[in-house]
């Protein structure tokens, strides 16, 4: 693990599910604390997650969010008043074969769109949870119309058996190469956005638009998706629920995120150490 940034840091750009947020997704105290100190230490805070960025509207008040927000991994970029800056939307023939792909390994697919997101089973795993996540409820279809199909910004893979999601993610990466970003953003999730629809693209983005180099960008996050921002900025912090593959990546690592892991990890790794008088 190493000790804290060489360097300056001057923005940390968060995961959301599984980082900022406990297992039952709630914002801490604590870490509404930890982000009001980064604010006050000169540090910018951003927040990027596979969710719909209305599925972060949330977060914006309590974290005093001023910079552009990543939903979908990167596929909208829009302001902290939910306003689209940029959008990327799947390739329809990609989005048909990831679909295919999905259903090959018995997952259940998600579609979304900028606005809307699409089931074709209610009762599904995880349906439930993730409208009381994102505080809003899907559109229940019989079947992906074309219209969708055409406009698809993000379509996930969905099952309660890990390991053919797993399985699913290697599949799909190897189905659709350079086509598309495939990767999982839970144990549960695979999510497949635009190939430029990636948390890496992410750091890019926010140092153009901050006008911050790469190298004063810490990353914190727990996921497969989470290491393509981890190799683009110049200092990641690793959940401490991230599996060892993902730990592995990142410059340190902190607690779990029912134990005040992302808090911590501003404390230790981010803010400036207290002298003592």
């Amino acid at each position: 693990m190493s000790d804290r940034p060489k360097g300056k840091i001057s923005l940390l750009l968060a995961d959301v599910d599984g980082t900022v947020v406990t297992k039952d997704k709630v914002l801490t105290e604590r870490a509404v604390k930890a982000v009001a100190a980064l604010h006050e230490a000169g540090i910018k805070f951003a927040v990027t997650s596979g969710r719909p960025p209305r599925g972060m509207a949330m977060l914006i008040e309590p974290l005093h969010i001023e910079t552009m927000i990543a939903g979908f991994n990167g596929g909208a970029m829009v302001k902290p008043d939910l306003s689209v800056i940029e959008e990327k939307t799947l390739p329809p023939d990609v989005t048909r074969e990831a679909i295919k792909v999905i259903a090959d390994h018995g997952l259940d697919a998600w579609l979304y769109t900028a606005e809307d997101w699409f089931i074709t089973k209610k009762d599904a795993p995880h349906v439930d949870r993730e409208a009381w996540t994102v505080k809003f409820d899907p559109t229940v279809v019989d079947r992906f119309a074309d219209a969708e199909l055409d406009r698809a910004t993000k379509v996930v893979g969905v099952s309660d058996d890990l390991a053919a999601v797993e399985k699913a993610e290697h599949d799909m990466q190897a189905a659709l190469g350079d086509r598309a970003s495939a990767a999982r953003s839970q144990p549960y999730y695979l999510d497949v956005t635009h190939p430029h629809a990636n948390k890496g693209d992410v750091v890019l983005a926010l140092s153009k638009e901050l006008d911050i180099p790469t190298d004063e960008i810490a990353t914190i996050g727990d996921m497969p998706n989470d290491v393509t921002m981890f190799k683009r900025s110049g200092f990641s912090i690793a959940m401490g629920n991230a599996s060892d593959a993902v730990k592995a990546q990142a410059s340190a690592v902190t607690a779990g995120y029912d134990d005040e892991g992302f808090a911590k990890a501003i404390e230790t790794f981010l803010l400036p150490r207290k002298t003592s008088e």
